[in-house]
């Protein structure tokens, strides 16, 4: 296997749980202890360090321990891979919602003036 299609393997496996998917969120506002990443959550603390080493694997975030503290930090380069490769399949262009917004407005009022 090409080692493009092992990392894109790697990163989609840890994307497919809604957990985790939640947990990258939480780390798009700013590094976090562990524990404060495990708050929000109803399971235990051990099942969260599960789900953090999953992301860690795929490069999804870093782990670091700083004092007694293990903090998780986002690494935002590990989804480029992701974004280049879907990017390939060109469909995936940014949506204009605006304009489909006003096309929308104009064709609803065109539709209820007949």
């Amino acid at each position: 296997m090409h080692p493009m299609q092992d990392t894109l393997d790697i990163i989609f496996s840890a994307l497919s749980d809604p957990t985790r998917r939640a947990i990258l969120q939480l780390l798009l506002e700013d590094d976090m202890a562990v524990t404060d990443v495990a708050e929000p959550f109803d399971m235990s603390l051990a099942a969260i360090s599960k789900h953090l080493g999953v992301l860690t694997r795929a490069g999804l975030i870093s782990q670091e321990k700083r004092g007694r503290v293990k903090w998780c930090k986002l690494e935002p380069d590990a989804m480029k891979a992701v974004s280049v490769w879907m990017q390939g399949f060109g469909q995936f262009e940014a949506l204009d919602f605006d304009g489909f917004e006003r096309f929308l407005e104009v064709e609803l009022r065109h539709n209820v003036n007949d």
